[in-house]
């Protein structure tokens, strides 16, 4: 499995995710927010399944 998704990409999901939980976490949102974890996954190991289908990638060319 190849990296699809840059620094800034997986920083943001992990960031994006993190909030979910915790929003989900202290009942403010409900349980919707527990779907936070499909973005702190995915950021923590850099590859995104949608990315994958759609041929999207975001992480820069490696040499």
């Amino acid at each position: 499995m190849r990296t699809n998704t840059g620094n800034g990409d997986r920083l943001l999901r992990i960031w994006v995710g993190a909030v979910l939980i915790g929003l989900a976490a202290t009942d403010i949102i409900g349980p919707w927010g527990w779907i936070g974890v499909l973005p702190v996954l995915t950021g923590f190991i850099g590859w995104c399944p949608a990315y994958a289908v759609l041929g999207i990638s975001t992480c820069p060319a490696k040499n």
